[in-house]
């Protein structure tokens, strides 16, 4: 916490005790902590503010990517898994030079 040990933290408290009076050292530290809380939420505000105007915009583009691509996947699979189609193998030049019949040479 700010490379502050606890040796430092008693000896900083003492010495508040000492010059501000016991009397008046818990409403200081009310305050204080008041003007802390205060100044945490306005910090998360603007924090907030500027996160929602940057970040949702980021968000909702990579959300409707996300769903476009999920969509196209689930699409192929289905396509995938539909009632098997027979289909005529494709020829390719080595399985057109296998299936040709051989001729025999006769000499």
């Amino acid at each position: 916490m700010l490379g502050i040990g606890m040796q430092e933290i008693i000896i900083v408290l003492v010495v508040a005790l000492i010059v501000i009076g016991p009397k008046k050292l818990p409403d200081l530290a009310k305050a204080l902590g008041r003007a802390l809380g205060e100044f945490r939420r306005a910090a998360d505000d603007l924090k907030e503010n500027l996160d929602i105007n940057g970040v949702r915009e980021e968000k909702e583009k990579l959300m409707r990517e996300f769903s476009k691509e999920k969509l196209s996947k689930d699409f192929k699979v289905k396509e995938d898994k539909g009632p098997a189609k027979t289909k005529e193998p494709v020829k390719t030049e080595e399985s057109a030079k296998a299936e040709e019949p051989k001729e025999e040479k006769k000499e």
